[in-house]
């Protein structure tokens, strides 16, 4: 069995730039276990990044000045990261308010899930009573929710490191968060307890909804970049379509062959990756619930009986580039792929060993991964100057479906190539 096909010349396919690394700390209690990085976030104006150290702990760094700190480039870079910490630890809270500053948060249990919100002060409130609450989001907030093994979630202030909110409504492990990316700081938690749970946060974090339709564990969420649609993944090989208006299952996916464990879709949201355990990233079209395109990670492929057990090939994350043109993938095969959705090969890959989760930077430069020992690497991306083809094709899709596409009085290539069907 092979990583890549026997068309694809290994030696030239591009080795991604390693920028440096932020290591796990060095601690007294056990080496063995507990000390996984589950999740790596970016904020969504790329302010902050987050990431979860292991045993409790989860580390916020202002991330233009992480940037900078690698830049110097003399090869001490991850020391000198580990010492800034520990000189701004004491400190940190007298900083003025809103001033991007390091921290470091012990949320009591071990960290599965994380997701960072914002507010916008126009976009209500679901709620019906608005009259009086607890807690006043500004247009300057920044939140970011932790997602504990007990099935609590805790919601922090991220300038101050402040805890705000605990929310304790799920009954188990909560996996993954996702917050609407619309401003309204509507967040959707995903749980072992099969059930994923919707919560209003500028209603003090009520419960506005409970989403029912996996039968088994749910594994992870992501929003479509208009709010209105939510895709969760879990085991059993599920992939359900939420809609976020009316909190209906619009459809199931099928077409994994083992459990699904991670999901996002492409920043105009006319396509939406899946990554499972039988070696494949599935590119759907979710609007018709039909596949467009796999990125295999075993060749030649597993057959479904194969796929569905243990073939050490497991995908564990998948992460669209904001270009909309790229995607990354964490597999059990200690490489971590780039691919570029106009390619069948990856167009750069990087050893990762043990990898759990990945995610790009909020411009796209850098691809950030998480692995068993707490750490996290960072890599560039490839750059590439999109065409403006391609940008158009953006912005058609942010507003049109497919379905709209595929009425419009343009010739089929052109339809083809608005609807991805030419990847």
């Amino acid at each position: 069995m092979a990583s890549f096909p026997d068309c694809v010349n290994e030696n030239e396919i591009g080795k991604a730039k390693l920028i440096g690394e932020l290591p796990a700390p060095v601690a007294a209690f056990d080496q063995k276990s507990g000390r996984e990085t589950w999740t790596v976030a970016f904020a969504p104006d790329g302010s902050y990044f987050a990431w979860s150290q292991g045993h409790r702990i989860v580390r916020l760094v202002p991330w233009t000045k992480c940037l900078k700190s690698f830049s110097a480039g003399d090869g001490s870079q991850s020391s000198r990261v580990r010492t800034r910490q520990r000189s701004r630890k004491g400190s940190e809270t007298q900083l003025p308010q809103n001033v991007p500053c390091e921290h470091t948060i012990n949320c009591g249990d071990t960290v599965w899930g994380l997701a960072f919100g914002s507010s916008v002060p126009e976009k209500p409130s679901r709620c019906v009573n608005v009259e009086w609450h607890r807690f006043k989001f500004g247009q300057d907030q920044l939140l970011l929710a932790t997602g504990l093994n007990n099935g609590r979630i805790k919601i922090w202030d991220v300038y101050t490191g402040r805890l705000l909110l605990n929310l304790l409504d799920h009954t188990d492990m909560v996996r993954d968060l996702a917050f609407a990316p619309d401003g309204s700081l509507m967040l959707v938690s995903a749980s072992q307890d099969r059930t994923l749970r919707v919560w209003d946060l500028k209603d003090d974090g009520n419960m506005v909804k409970v989403l029912r339709g996996h039968q088994k564990p749910v594994n992870c969420c992501a929003f479509s970049p208009d709010s209105s649609v939510l895709c969760s993944v879990g085991a059993g090989k599920a992939v359900c379509l939420w809609d976020m208006d009316k909190y209906t299952l619009i459809r199931k996916l099928e077409g994994h062959h083992n459990d699904v464990v991670s999901c996002d879709f492409s920043p105009d949201g006319a396509l939406l990756a899946t990554a499972s355990y039988d070696t494949r990233v599935i590119v759907w079209d979710p609007h018709l619930g039909t596949v467009l395109r796999e990125f295999g990670h075993l060749f030649p492929p597993p057959s479904p009986i194969f796929a569905g057990g243990a073939n050490d090939r497991w995908v564990r994350s998948v992460a669209f580039c904001h270009d909309g043109l790229h995607l990354a993938s964490v597999a059990d095969d200690r490489l971590i792929r780039i691919w570029s959705l106009e390619e069948k090969a990856p167009q750069a890959v990087a050893p990762l060993s043990r990898g759990l989760c990945c995610a790009f930077s909020t411009d796209g430069n850098v691809l950030a991964a998480g692995s068993r020992d707490g750490s996290v690497c960072l890599w560039a991306s490839p750059c590439s100057v999109a065409s403006l083809q391609h940008l158009c094709r953006m912005a058609v899709r942010r507003v049109m479906p497919t379905q709209r596409v595929n009425t419009l009085p343009i010739p089929p290539p052109m339809v083809d190539y608005l609807t991805y069907r030419l990847i």
